[in-house]
């Protein structure tokens, strides 16, 4: 084993598990972002460990709905319409995965990251001392209706074909099941035996800090640049000093983007601008997380408060948030919790990074000594632990009991 350390850029989930599995696996580590940790996307998704949440937005037929979801003010996926331009070849890429053969084909390849997340979540806290962020509960999907769940069916088949077979409760029965619910909701898919975590940004957070207690190091800096020997890494260049390693893991999210440009590489990664609502000292929570399939988000409760997150707003990881995801959610959480009052609420806007084919970048390129562990859409929290482990075992030398072609990062380098 060399002498030198493994340098991870980015301290979301993924970095921070990264970190943590290397160290499990002896190397010295030296975590790097240019922001503090967790605050990224890690920071303000809905804080659901979806072992269930492996059905991609390409579904068949995506590509005859598209024009009506962006046109319709209350439909949960929005377009920042100055980036459309920009957009076009990878919604074009996007699109083709939207048939049943691609669909399929993308389950499969999501289900080994993700199907076991919250059993992955506990062995990666195992023994930290930070058992106590990792929540057993429930989740529930509300509709509208039992027609409005039959609808779903198609991605329902493919979660029961997986194990995850729900509950389905209606009427009168939802209301025992979440009190919280209004009467627009007549129907509740309940699966059994998922988890949540009670406050995501905090959870990252105290995962570095176990890293930096194990004796890896933290910097907070922008990294400018990479040095490379006979085709190997062998330094990263920051604001903050240089750093020799023997390895490098980018971990980044969306901003993996301007990393890979910085090696001269080009990767079609684009960014699903997520939301979230938080409802500050609630006066009643749900009892379980839950999916609310009018406005396709998450609802969960946590350490400070409700927070009702989710949506899709395709565009530029630089520019602003945008006022209607936020009144979305807002509306609808008032429709799903009509009796729901608060003190004050918090707004946040967050980047999903997105490939064409909604499965993220996990692997060396080349034999580079640089590792890829970004692109994992609304997975990030859920596959982390995972995609952080089969990094470890990779740069260890050791062969993941997994195929791992279907996140071949070379297959988006051009």
């Amino acid at each position: 084993m060399s002498n030198k350390p493994v340098i991870v850029i980015g301290a979301g989930i993924v970095g921070a598990s990264t970190a943590l599995w290397l160290q499990r696996f002896g190397h010295e580590v030296i975590l790097i972002d240019k922001g503090a940790p967790g605050m990224g996307a890690s920071y303000g998704n809905a804080g659901l460990i979806a072992q269930w949440g492996f059905m991609p937005v390409t579904t068949p037929g995506l590509w005859r709905k598209l024009p009506g979801y962006l046109l319709n003010p209350n439909s949960p996926l929005f377009m920042k319409w100055g980036y459309f331009p920009k957009l076009i070849p990878w919604l074009t890429r996007f699109l083709s995965h939207a048939t049943d053969a691609e669909t399929r084909r993308i389950v499969g390849a999501l289900l080994p990251l993700v199907g076991d997340a919250v059993s992955d979540h506990k062995a990666l806290v195992q023994g930290t001392g930070l058992e106590q962020w990792i929540a057993d509960s429930k989740l529930g999907y509300a509709y509208t209706s039992r027609k409005a769940f039959d609808a779903d069916g198609y991605g329902w088949a493919m979660k029961r074909a997986a194990g995850f077979a729900p509950t389905v409760l209606t009427g009168a029965e939802v209301r025992e099941e979440e009190p919280i619910l209004g009467e627009d909701f007549q129907c509740l898919a309940v699966l059994e035996g998922q988890g949540h975590v009670l406050h995501p940004g905090q959870y990252v957070a105290a995962l570095v800090d176990h890293v930096t207690d194990r004796g890896g190091r933290f910097v907070q800096a922008e990294v400018k640049g990479f040095q490379r020997e006979q085709g190997r890494i062998t330094r990263v260049e920051t604001d903050q000093g240089n750093f020799d390693c023997h390895a490098a893991v980018v971990t980044s999210g969306i901003w993996s983007k301007e990393m890979m440009r910085m090696l001269g590489l080009k990767v079609q990664l684009e960014t699903e601008r997520g939301y979230h609502v938080l409802f500050e000292n609630p006066s009643e929570l749900p009892r379980n997380p839950m999916m609310i399939s009018t406005g396709a988000f998450g609802v969960t409760p946590m350490s400070d408060g409700l927070r009702c997150a989710g949506t899709v707003e395709l565009g530029d990881h630089h520019a602003g948030p945008s006022d209607g995801p936020i009144k979305l959610i807002r509306r609808e959480a008032k429709r799903a919790f009509p009796r729901l009052s608060y003190s004050g609420t918090q707004e946040w806007m967050g980047f999903r990074p997105s490939t064409p084919d909604s499965l993220p970048l996990i692997g060396q390129i080349g034999d580079s000594g640089i590792y890829t562990g970004f692109g994992h859409q609304h997975l990030g929290l859920t596959a982390g632990p995972r995609t952080g482990q089969l990094l470890a075992q990779m740069i260890g030398g050791s062969a993941p009991n997994l195929d791992l072609a279907p996140y071949d990062p070379t297959r988006y380098l051009r």
